[in-house]
């Protein structure tokens, strides 16, 4: 008896077409809401972004990662483990959708029309650069309550609203943008390294298996994703963390009405070159399993879609 065809949640999606576009959108969203909300390795990654934080700020509040998980959980417990997540979880699902979505966009805009004879990876730098340029704008409010949640002791506020409204009550909705400058700089290499080096990674994994994408089955094909997106992770983390670092200093100790810059540099003043690197062994760790997973869930759903994973093409 011949086999029926899967039938597709959404019916057939023409690639290139805008119903592909929304489709990688609404992966993106799924990438952080599967991840923060009930994925297997929140539980992981979310206290390392807590202590990788204040360990930034102030280097000597913790002697180690388990000194410092043991000291949250016996003053404020589980909760305290996981404190900062609930700007975390909105901002990054407009980032996540924002940032995917628009890679596909300007990836299929800058190569396959604007520049046809472009060398490939040029276009994975420059796509996934002018994707990230948006995604931040929706992301900055949230990223600084969040920091600034995180690295106060006592915290600045108990949730998103309480941050929300006392940023915009004592520095208007600028306040909220104050770590916009800083956190492009931080993402938009974080981001170009993170695709431009997957999609090179996942290219080289079936150069050195010596097969093409399309002889390998959709599990074997995400498992190469997770493969190539851990590898993009352990670059992301290096290119970005001397950004990372000054951008939670920025929103933790910058003066109100100081430049951006002149805060850079009188922070930079106080924690040297070497200051710009605490905490990267630890961010290592959690944006290898982030990038890793992160890539694994978004060509999951691609493939739940109908739709080819991403690179090895």
């Amino acid at each position: 008896m011949a086999s029926k065809e899967r039938q597709l949640p959404f019916g057939r999606i023409e690639p290139n077409s805008a119903k592909y576009f929304l489709s990688c959108t609404l992966g993106g969203i799924v990438v952080v809401f599967t991840f923060e909300a009930c994925g297997p390795t929140h539980t992981a990654v979310t206290p390392l972004d807590l202590v990788k934080c204040r360990r930034q700020v102030d280097p000597s509040i913790y002697t180690s990662n388990l000194s410092a998980w043991r000291q949250i959980y016996s003053k404020e417990g589980l909760r305290g483990v996981f404190f900062g997540w609930s700007p975390t979880f909105i901002g990054y699902s407009f980032q996540g959708a924002g940032k995917y979505g628009l890679y596909e966009y300007f990836k299929y805009l800058y190569g396959d029309h604007m520049f046809p004879n472009m060398n490939r990876t040029v276009v994975f730098l420059g796509a996934s650069a002018s994707a990230e340029f948006f995604a931040d704008m929706a992301l900055c409010p949230f990223e600084a309550i969040k920091v600034r949640m995180q690295t106060t002791l006592p915290p600045y506020a108990h949730s998103l609203r309480e941050g929300w409204s006392k940023v915009v009550a004592k520095e208007g909705f600028g306040g909220l943008y104050k770590g916009l400058y800083p956190l492009w700089a931080r993402q938009i290499p974080y981001t170009m390294t993170k695709f431009a080096t997957f999609e090179e990674s996942v290219n080289m994994i079936y150069r050195t298996l010596g097969k093409p994408k399309e002889s390998f089955n959709t599990v074997q094909q995400t498992g190469v994703s997770f493969l190539g997106g851990y590898i993009a992770g352990v670059f992301c983390a290096i290119v970005s963390h001397p950004a990372d670092v000054m951008v939670s200093k920025l929103n933790a100790d910058r003066n109100a009405g100081e430049p951006a810059m002149a805060a850079v540099s009188r922070i930079y003043g106080k924690i040297g070159f070497s200051g710009l690197w605490n905490g990267l062994p630890v961010r290592i760790v959690m944006l290898g399993t982030l990038t890793g997973f992160q890539w694994l869930i978004y060509d999951s759903f691609k493939v739940f879609l109908g739709l080819p994973t991403t690179g090895g093409h």
